[in-house]
C-alpha cells in the first residue's frame, strides 16, 4: 500500500514538471522509475521530458527559456538573444552568468559570459532576467567575431539598423528617441558610455539629423532621403520572381468600335468604382457619364464614376507608360487628380501625409512612399510581357497606397494602361467578382501568396475578353447572364456564352 502511494505521489509531482526538465537530487528516484515505466524519456545528461515522440532538438529549442533557469538561475539573458528573443540560428543561447561553463544540449548552446549584473530595468522572466531594450542594443553596439564557425554575439551593424529602422517605421519617432533616452540612462551604470554615443548617432542619422556612416541598405537609402520599406521590397521581389515564371495567354484587343471602345471603358469605370463602394445603379452610372447628370445629393461620387471614365476612355492617355521613377510619379499623380478632381479632402494628384491601413493591412508609411514605388518600379522594368507587368503594376500600387484614398482605382488603372499600351486586353473586375479579387490582394498582403493573385487576374482578363461590348445593351444582357453584377460573399461570375478561354 506505502509503495503504490509513492508512486502515485511521483507521477503527481512529474506531471506539473516543464515540458522538458532538468533533473535533481529531489526528484532523481521519481524520474528514473518514470523513465523505467516508459512515461519519461532521456534526452541528454539529467534531462529529460514528458514527450515521447517529437525530436529532441524540438523540445528542447522550444523550451530553451526555462533550461537557461534550469542551467544558470542567476542568468541575465543578453547581447544577440536578447534583442532577438530566440536562440540563435546555430542554436547559441548569450547570457551574463556567475557560471563560466558552456552547456550543450540537444538543438541548443547556452554560452554564458561575465558581465554588468542585473539592472531594476532588466525584467524577470521565466526565473532569470531579461536585458531591457535599451541594454540590448548597448550590448549589441559592442562588435564581436564568431569564433570556430560560431555565430558573433551580438548582431552586426547592419543589422541593427534595419532593426532601429523598423521600429522607427512601425511605432514612430517616438519610440526611438524614447529607446535613445533609456539607453543615455543606462549607459553609466553598464560602462557603455562610448555605444550609448554611438547608438545617438546612428539614431540621429535615421530620424535625419545626423550623418553617421551607415552599413544596411535601408540605412543609407535614409541618409541619402529616400527611405523604403524593404518588407515590402521583400515582397515585390517575391512577385517579381513567380511572374517570371508565369507564361500568360495573349488576348491581344479585338477590332472594335468607338461604342464598343466607349461601352468597355464605361463598365470598367462602373465596376472599378463599386467595387470601392460607390455604388449607382447602371442607368445612373449611364447618365452621369454619358448625359452629364450630377445627381444633387451625391455630386463626390458622380463625379468619381466620371473621372474614372474619363481617364479609361482616353486611349491615347491610357497607352502612356512610365520609363523611369519620375515619370511614374507623374502619372500616379495625374491620373488621381483626375479621379479624385471632386474631393479637395483626399489632396488629389499628392501622395498621402498620413498612414492608411484596411483592416490588418497596414501600408506603407507616407515618408518611405517614393523609395519604396522607386524600387519596386526597378522590379516592373525587368518584366517584359504585359500580363506581367500589369500584374505588378497594380500590385505595386495596391501594396504601396500611396494616396489618401482612390488607391484601388488607381491601381487598376495603372495595371489597364501596362495592358493595353501593348495592344492586350484590359482587365475588369465585375462585383461578382470583387471578393476573389480582395481575397486574392489579401493572401499577398498577409502571406505573399503570388498564385491566387495570378490566377484570379488572370480568369477576369479572359472574362472581359469574351464579353460582347458592342452596345450597353448588349453587354449589359452578357454581364446580366453572368452574375456579373451579384453582391455579397457568395456572389459567383458564371463565365460568358462563348467561353472563358484559359481557368
Amino acid at each position: 500500500m506505502r509503495l503504490r502511494k509513492e508512486q502515485t505521489m511521483s507521477r503527481n509531482s512529474l506531471a506539473a514538471l516543464p515540458e522538458v526538465f532538468v533533473s535533481d537530487a529531489a526528484i532523481s528516484k521519481a524520474v528514473y522509475q518514470a523513465v523505467e515505466r516508459g512515461e519519461l524519456r532521456k534526452l541528454g545528461s539529467r534531462l529529460y521530458t514528458r514527450n515521447l515522440g517529437e525530436e529532441p532538438e524540438r523540445l528542447v529549442r522550444r523550451n530553451w527559456y526555462n533550461l537557461v533557469a534550469a542551467y544558470y538561475p542567476d542568468a541575465i539573458i543578453a547581447d544577440r538573444t536578447a534583442l532577438e528573443g530566440k536562440p540563435a540560428e546555430d542554436g547559441s543561447v548569450f547570457l551574463i552568468s556567475s557560471k563560466r561553463r558552456e552547456t550543450e544540449l540537444p538543438g541548443l548552446v547556452l554560452r554564458p559570459r561575465s558581465g554588468p549584473a542585473a539592472l531594476d530595468s532588466d525584467r524577470p522572466f521565466s526565473g532569470v532576467r531579461l536585458a531591457s531594450t535599451a541594454r540590448a542594443y548597448l550590448e549589441n553596439m559592442r562588435p564581436t567575431r564568431g569564433r570556430g564557425g560560431r555565430i558573433s554575439r551580438t548582431v552586426s551593424r547592419a543589422e541593427l539598423e534595419e532593426r532601429l529602422d523598423r521600429m522607427l517605421r512601425s511605432q514612430g519617432e517616438g519610440a526611438i528617441n524614447r529607446l535613445r533616452d533609456d539607453a543615455r540612462a543606462l549607459a553609466s551604470a553598464l560602462d557603455y558610455e562610448a555605444e550609448a554615443a554611438e547608438l545617438d548617432g546612428l539614431i540621429g542619422s535615421l530620424l535625419g539629423t545626423r550623418e553617421a556612416v551607415m552599413q544596411s541598405e535601408i540605412g543609407k537609402a535614409r541618409l541619402a532621403g529616400h527611405p523604403f520599406d524593404p518588407a515590402r521590397v521583400e515582397m515585390f521581389e517575391e512577385l517579381f520572381s513567380a511572374l517570371r515564371e508565369t507564361v500568360p495567354e495573349r488576348r491581344p484587343v479585338p477590332a472594335r468600335s468607338a461604342e464598343a471602345t466607349s461601352t468597355l471603358a464605361f463598365y470598367e469605370a462602373y465596376f472599378s468604382n463599386f467595387i470601392e463602394g460607390t455604388e449607382f445603379s447602371v442607368e445612373e452610372a449611364a447618365d452621369i457619364v454619358f448625359e452629364g447628370v450630377i445627381p444633387t445629393e451625391r455630386p463626390a461620387d458622380a463625379h468619381d464614376v466620371l473621372g474614372t471614365f474619363r481617364v479609361v476612355s482616353d486611349l491615347v492617355r491610357m497607352k502612356v507608360l512610365p520609363s523611369d521613377y519620375a515619370s511614374l510619379r507623374e502619372l500616379l499623380m495625374d491620373r488621381h487628380a483626375a479621379v479624385m478632381e471632386a474631393r479637395p479632402d483626399k489632396l488629389p494628384g499628392a501622395f498621402k501625409q498620413r498612414g492608411n491601413q484596411a483592416g490588418a493591412t497596414v501600408f506603407v508609411a507616407p515618408d518611405l512612399v517614393e523609395g519604396t514605388l522607386d524600387r519596386g518600379f526597378g522590379f516592373l522594368q525587368a518584366l517584359g510581357e504585359p500580363f506581367q507587368r500589369a500584374i505588378f503594376m497594380m500590385t505595386l500600387v495596391s501594396e504601396v497606397h500611396p494616396f489618401a484614398d482612390g488607391n484601388g482605382r488607381i491601381a487598376r488603372i495603372m495595371m489597364n494602361a501596362e495592358l493595353l499600351a501593348h495592344g492586350e486586353e484590359r482587365i475588369i473586375i465585375p462585383t461578382a467578382y470583387r471578393t476573389d479579387y480582395l481575397s486574392a490582394l489579401k493572401a499577398f498582403s498577409h502571406n505573399r501568396q503570388t498564385a491566387p493573385l495570378i490566377r484570379m487576374l488572370d480568369v477576369a482578363q479572359a472574362f472581359t475578353h469574351a464579353v460582347d461590348w458592342s452596345t450597353l445593351e448588349s453587354a449589359r444582357a452578357m454581364l446580366m447572364a453572368s452574375n456579373a453584377f451579384d453582391q455579397g460573399e457568395d456572389a459567383k461570375l458564371r463565365p460568358v456564352a462563348i467561353g472563358l478561354g484559359r481557368t
